[in-house]
This record gives C-alpha cells, structure tokens and sequence, in this order.
C-alpha cells in the first residue's frame, strides 16, 4: 500500500456541495474494494486521509449495513456482494443478472462450455452467474470470484469499451503479474490487444491467466452505451484450442448482443 490517500478531486464550482461524510465512506469503500481479503483498521488508517474514530465508525456502519463484514479471527474488514445488488437493481429497471438466466442458458447450449456473467469491482472483475457445461470436464468458478483485469478476457472485454479517462485509471493501477508464458506483461502491450477488442467485439484469454483454461467474452451495454458487463464462455485448453475460439467468439458476441437488448441497450453485432 502507498500511504495516505488524497480526496476525489471535483470542479471547483461543485465544491460547496460536497458531503464531508459520504465523501469518507466512499473513499473508505473504494480503498477495500481493491482488496477482496479486507484490511485492517490499521491498514485503513494507512491508506486514508481521515481521523482513526470516523475510519472505526464507517466501518462499523457498513457491517451493521450489510455493505461489509468484519473477520474476528483476522480483524479485517471487507465489502460483500450487496453491492452488487445496487448495481443489478440500477440496470434500466431490470436486473442483470435475471435478464441474463437464459442468456447463459443458450450460450452454454451453443457451445458446450460453461457460459458466465460479470462486471468490474474496483480494480478487478467479479463473476455474477454461470451455467456450467454439461461436459465431464468443465470449469467451474464461484460466483463472486474476482478476477485480474490483465489476464480475463471478460475485462479486457469490458475495458476496451470505456471511456479513455476511466481505462486509463485503472490502467495506472494495474500490475501486469505473469501468470503464464502467455500472459501480457506491459501496459502498451495491453493497448494493443484492447484496441483489437474494439474492432472485433471479442476478447479471449488465450492461456494467459492458467495454461488450463481458455475463454471468449464480449461487453454487455447498458442504454447509455456503456461497457456495464460481459458475458464469456470457458473451458478446458484442450478443448478450447486456439483454432476453435474465433468461432466460440461468435457465439459469445451474439449472447452479448442478446443481453445487451434486454437491459435496454444497443447492440453493436449486428
């Protein structure tokens, strides 16, 4: 961790109407955010520009809240999945996930392989849902797995699609870690591949985060026009070969257009 963190800078103009006290929540909610194992008060205290009592007291409310939980063993703090609640419940009046149950449903059919659902949480992507292929030898992952944003395709999918000055953020922020002999390990590099992404609609982890797993994803878009999620398929390496994923990648782009339709969006594979 780098130390103290400044407050969100905001034009000058609005300043009169910031709110000292959510302003601190956020900060606090973001910080854990790109910790999925939690953090200590100390560690809290570390990290943000604020007295030890209000850190303790946020903290404290978002456990009684439901937004986080506290690990007596560990005496962490982390978020929990009632955020994404708020997020799902904000997607043009329908939920995401339910929009998507069938969705999934015909892009596992379609493929074979297990069709998932997901989003961006801070400085890594969550799973939201999965249908699970009907093969004897499938992957297979939590709902609520947070994956890195270098490696997945479904955030590379997603972060193709942003806006410059929201991908650049969290571009500052990655760490290209290797995983793989396959895996990107440079923030140009990652340029690159994302700006293909923008061309074709479909990102693919070609053995990047495990040499066991392949995937293709597209982006969900809300009717804002905005990368809100993406739908993607896994399975096995040897099953999913390098030759097969440009047409799996069909497949993932048109669950994606599907969706994409349902939460009042506007699909672009067409």
């Amino acid at each position: 961790m780098a130390g103290k963190s400044a407050g969100r800078k905001t034009p000058s103009g609005q300043e009169r109407y910031r709110v000292p006290i959510l302003d601190r929540t956020l900060d606090l909610m973001e910080l854990l955010a790109r910790y999925p194992d939690g953090l200590t008060l100390a560690a809290l205290d570390q990290e943000l520009a604020m007295p030890k009592n209000a850190i303790f007291r946020i903290a404290t409310t978002l456990a009684l809240r439901g937004y986080a939980e506290r690990d007596p063993a560990g005496r962490t703090y982390r978020l929990t999945r009632k955020l994404l609640g708020l997020g799902q419940s904000a997607m043009s009046g329908e939920r995401l996930v339910e929009a998507a149950a069938s969705v999934l449903v015909a892009l596992r059919d379609a493929t074979g392989e297990t069709a998932l659902l997901g989003t961006l949480s801070g400085l890594r992507g969550v799973v939201l849902d999965q249908v699970p292929s009907s093969h004897p030898v499938k992957v297979v992952v939590e709902v609520g797995h947070a994956f890195p944003l270098h490696t997945a395709a479904p955030a590379k999918a997603m972060l193709a699609f942003l806006p410059a000055a929201k991908r650049d953020v969290l571009l500052a922020s990655m760490v290209f870690q290797r995983r793989t002999p396959r895996t990107i390990r440079s923030a140009g590099r990652y340029l690159v591949e994302l700006e293909e992404v923008r061309k074709t609609g479909v990102a693919f982890d070609r053995g990047e985060e495990s040499e066991t797993f392949a995937c293709a994803a597209s982006p969900v878009f809300d009717r804002r026009g905005e990368a809100v999620a993406a739908v993607w398929i896994s399975g096995p390496s040897d099953r999913v070969t390098d030759a097969r994923l440009r047409s799996l990648g069909g497949h993932v782009r048109r669950a994606a257009g599907d969706l994409t339709e349902r939460i009042g969006g506007r699909r672009v594979d067409s």
